[in-house]
């Protein structure tokens, strides 16, 4: 595909040879000639200066001038690098497609109603009462409990769970080994110091164009129930404990942990590791860094670091005065020292 054919498909402003064949696409550092990358982070501008890519995707304003022995290499101009580069993506790599068809081995209970257009892969079982719509995709060993309500366009791979009554939207993926409305940590404590088991009656909802990516657990509520907004994205290995809200178009990426109750606003972004207490409140469009721990509320729009999470500006002061903190130890050691001496005198 040439260059002149990509430009208009992705939206970009080509500056460059326009006959250039491209037969791909690589990251910035991998990239050969017939293949596009992408620069989205200032941090990889030096390779601008030795990628090998026959073109790249890139902000108005940033200079290609390689040097002398260079050869060069055609801009695609757009104020999004990083999306048009997903929209690249798909111009040369097209995933898999299931045709309609219902595998021998897939048990389909006679209440369980499933859409036209399906695709149920090998070993794959539905219960009684499920509701499936149209067009979904369920791979292998997937398993649908009862009474489960799944919209239109539902992908689930292969050993992702829905369980009993929950409800999913339109257009939603499951990635291998998620598991929707498994039980939430509720046990009350009995006289005798063992644990009573709370029976967790309150579904999870995902709503529409949910992702959840592999092994993540979005957890039923005792009662009530667990909610994921439209267009939110869980990553690998997060937990959304019972009665958690989780507000539209936000992102929960790997090992991020709600505790029970975990209210999360609109827009947010917590990074890998973050984990909260129960019961507190993330305001809307707040990014809360990697590793964080929160222990109450985090109001709209800031950014947070540390443990315990406050705002990143006082995370990095704090963080700056603990490395001094040998030096200063050091000084009122010798100060203290000091006033011995005079006090001596």
């Amino acid at each position: 595909m040439k260059l002149s054919e990509i430009a208009p498909k992705l939206a970009c402003r080509l500056e460059g040879a326009p006959d250039t064949e491209i037969r791909g696409i690589a990251g910035i550092e991998n990239a050969e000639p017939g293949q596009i990358t992408f620069l989205a982070n200032r941090r990889y501008f030096p390779l601008l200066k030795t990628t090998r890519a026959s073109a790249v995707l890139i902000e108005d304003g940033i200079s290609l001038d390689r040097g002398a022995g260079s050869p060069p290499i055609a801009a695609l101009r757009t104020q999004n690098p990083y999306l048009a580069f997903a929209h690249a993506i798909e111009l040369f790599y097209q995933p898999p497609r299931y045709e309609p068809r219902i595998d021998p081995t897939a048990v389909i209970a006679p209440t369980a109603r499933v859409g036209a257009g399906a695709h149920i892969g090998p070993y794959c079982f539905i219960d009684e009462d499920a509701d499936i719509g149209r067009n979904a995709v369920l791979h292998s060993f997937v398993t649908i409990y009862r009474g489960a309500k799944i919209g239109d366009t539902f992908f689930a791979h292969a050993h992702a769970v829905v369980r009993e009554f929950c409800r999913i939207g339109n257009r939603v993926i499951l990635q291998n080994g998620v598991v929707i409305g498994g039980d939430g940590l509720g046990f009350a404590k009995q006289k005798d110091g063992t644990w009573y088991k709370m029976q967790q009656s309150g579904p999870a909802v995902l709503e529409d164009d949910v992702e959840v990516q592999a092994n993540a657990c979005v957890d039923r509520a005792t009662v009530g129930e667990t909610r994921i907004g439209r267009g939110s994205k869980l990553d690998d290995l997060v937990l959304v404990g019972h009665a958690s809200h989780v507000a539209e178009n936000t992102m929960l990426c790997g090992q991020v942990g709600l505790a029970g109750s975990t209210k999360i606003g609109a827009g947010c972004i917590l990074a890998g590791q973050v984990g909260t207490a129960g019961h507190l409140s993330v305001g809307d469009g707040a990014v809360v860094t990697a590793k964080s721990g929160i222990p109450g509320d985090v109001p709209p729009r800031t950014l947070y670091s540390g443990y315990p999470a406050v705002e990143n500006r006082h995370w990095l002061k704090t963080t700056a005065a603990l490395n001094r903190l040998p030096d200063l130890q050091r000084r009122v050691w010798e100060l203290e020292s000091e006033v011995e001496k005079l006090k001596k005198r």
